[in-house]
């Protein structure tokens, strides 16, 4: 319309003028017309890029703990808008504990392939992290390690950035907490361990907010000490923190609500950045909430389960939030475990997979954008806390479970998996014996499949720690006192 209004402004009564202002005109027409392609093309292009990725993981934070997913001891209307707007998962699964979800995410392989003890990566692993840093995405990490490996170590894994608790040393995580940040052990007297690692996230996204970016923020909250958040009324900026105790869970939905807080507080950055349409948030959490927590879906009392094989120690939320990409309110079925995350996130991102390495999961990237894709019939887990060559295995579906001892379950109707039917399977119908059968077939395929690694990573690890003292020796000899 512009270029119209130039063209009938332009015409005079003398030809050679007309001519001469019609072709001005005509000019001005086309550029605007072209400018307003190329914001089109531009937005377009966009939408299309590579998009940035944030993969949140609360501490201790069940299914159960989510209102949008039925809870009613908790709110969480950040989480609760996340789903609104985009897409709610019912059946995800991590592992029963803190460490074996921390390595069976980052590296997509189940457990007994490459766990070797609580709080150790296996030095030789290859991550997210790694092959997404390889693939041209700034890469960020801050939150809680509990990995080992030294001050190098989430560079080794690939992670440009970090700000990290539990990496070299165990201080206080809540109040005046200490933590790792770049090669650097710093105190942080009277402020609260969360916003630090949140601050940091947000710094990042803003640091890198022209090109592709990865944050993983395996959160500090809501793992116990059970202790009052800045918003609690009993909240001391010059307590020492609470030490290991479980003594107050009371203190849990105050913690619960500032994770959910701290979550918004991330989608906010994101939004305020004007990042919305081209970064998907992932939230999860890592384990179920811990025992000492009854929480409630209306009238039902879900005590915590973390460390145990049921759904109360496995069975917890995924949320994601993908606007203009992700149908919103929607809510989604299948399937899904830990090992999963990482070809999702290949396939977003565009990477490809290191031949080195064999992953167990399967992208649900599809879903992610509203598409039926290719759901797993099944879960698998292998859970050994401390490591070793045994551990509790078994495969599930949405109602059945299997274990390689024989039990049966029938989890649906028993989540807490009280009654074992492997000495009632007569009278189960035909279907369901169906169903089972190809539980156990699958169960099968993972017999004997143990790796034990725990050699090899401590030897590697040691051999880090041997090099990196005799390189300071050999630097502290040639340097002038």
């Amino acid at each position: 319309m512009a270029g119209l209004t130039l063209q009938a402004a332009g015409f005079s009564s003398h030809r050679g003028r007309s001519t001469a202002t019609f072709s001005l005109a005509m000019l001005l027409a086309l550029f605007v017309l072209g400018s307003d392609l190329s914001l089109v093309a531009a937005g377009e292009q966009q939408k299309s890029a590579r998009p940035n990725i944030v993969l949140i993981m609360a501490d201790d934070m069940g299914y159960e703990c989510v209102e949008a997913n039925g809870g009613t001891s908790y709110e969480t209307p950040r989480l609760n808008e996340m789903a609104a707007e985009g897409l709610r998962f019912t059946h995800c699964f991590s592992q029963p504990i803190c460490t074996p979800t921390r390595v069976q995410i980052m590296t997509g392989i189940y457990n007994q392939r490459n766990y070797v003890r609580f709080g150790l990566l296996e030095w030789n692993q290859t991550t997210f992290g790694n092959v997404l840093q390889k693939a041209g995405y700034k890469t960020c990490i801050a939150g809680k390690w509990q990995l080992e490996g030294g001050l190098d170590a989430p560079h080794h894994f690939g992670f440009d950035k970090y700000a990290l608790w539990q990496l070299t040393r165990r201080p206080s995580r809540y109040p005046s907490p200490g933590l790792e940040i770049m090669g650097k052990e710093k105190d942080f007297p009277g402020k609260y361990g969360p916003d630090i690692a949140s601050d940091f996230i947000c710094d990042f996204i803003e640091e890198n907010k022209d090109e592709p970016f990865l944050v993983y923020y395996p959160m500090i909250l809501p793992h116990w000490p059970f202790e009052p958040t800045p918003d609690s009324e009993e909240w001391d900026p010059k307590s020492k923190g609470a030490g290991n105790s479980q003594k107050n869970p009371r203190f849990f939905v105050d913690m619960v609500a500032y994770t959910d807080k701290m979550v918004g507080k991330i989608v906010d950055q994101v939004d305020r950045l004007g990042l919305s349409e081209n970064t998907i948030i992932l939230f999860t959490g890592d384990n179920g909430t811990a025992t000492s927590v009854v929480s409630k879906m209306g009238d039902r009392e879900i005590q915590g389960g973390k460390g145990k094989t049921t759904e109360a120690g496995m069975h917890v939320p995924l949320i994601a939030r993908w606007p203009g990409t992700m149908p919103a309110g929607q809510v989604c079925n299948d399937l899904i475990d830990f090992t999963d995350v990482f070809p999702t996130l290949l396939e977003l991102a565009g990477a490809e997979k290191p031949k080195k390495i064999e992953l167990d999961g399967r992208s649900f990237a599809p879903q992610l954008r509203g598409e039926e894709g290719n759901p797993r019939d099944y879960i698998h887990c292998w859970y050994a806390r401390n490591g070793g060559p045994e551990g509790v295995q078994f495969t599930q579906d949405k109602d059945w479970k299997v274990y390689a001892n024989g039990s049966v379950y029938h989890v649906s109707a028993d989540p807490l998996e009280k009654q074992d039917l492997q000495n009632s399977l007569d009278s189960l119908t035909q279907e369901d014996r169906g169903r089972l059968d190809k539980l156990q077939a699958a169960l099968d395929t993972y017999v004997g499949t143990r790796v034990l690694l725990q050699a090899q990573g401590q030897k590697q690890n040691a051999q880090k720690k041997s090099n990196n003292k005799n390189k300071k020796q050999s630097q502290n000899k040639k340097t002038p006192q």
